[in-house]
């Protein structure tokens, strides 16, 4: 492990270094696009992590000073690819539902051609009174 004395003599004898705005920008758009990270640039050009995040909140669109994002692109990519399984099967489940019902209307059509009965509600029927009760206690005549 370093001593004070060796990291004061390191940071006296490192030269003083500016990076480019474009560079900086360059550095920032790769971050956004998630093709490297803090760390690694960091690491790479020497920078410190603080350097990194004023170069963040000045040139990036997507990370502002004010607001935290935490996001794990892994496990939203998980999650959105379970829902869309979701999705497909809930419509297949929709078209075989479907599907059965105008199998059922057209047996329905077919016995009533053959049988002469209409299975079909008529509104002009008379209701069914019931038990003249609702859950209300009111009577219902």
């Amino acid at each position: 492990m370093a001593t004070l004395d060796q990291v004061r003599s390191t940071v006296r004898n490192r030269q003083t270094r500016y990076f480019s705005e474009d560079f900086k920008r360059k550095k920032v758009d790769e971050l956004d696009k998630c093709i490297t990270t803090i760390a690694e640039i960091c690491r790479e050009y020497q920078v410190c992590r603080v350097s990194v995040y004023k170069w963040i909140y000045k040139y990036s669109l997507m990370k502002k000073k004010s607001v935290k994002m935490v996001v794990e692109a892994e496990s939203d990519t998980r999650k959105l690819k379970a829902l869309k399984d979701h999705i497909a099967e809930l419509e297949q489940l929709l078209g075989q539902k479907q599907f059965e019902n105008e199998f059922l209307k057209k047996q329905m059509e077919i016995a009533s051609a053959n049988y002469g009965v209409d299975f079909k509600k008529k509104p002009s029927m008379k209701r069914s009174s019931g038990t003249g009760k609702t859950g209300t206690g009111t009577n219902t005549k």
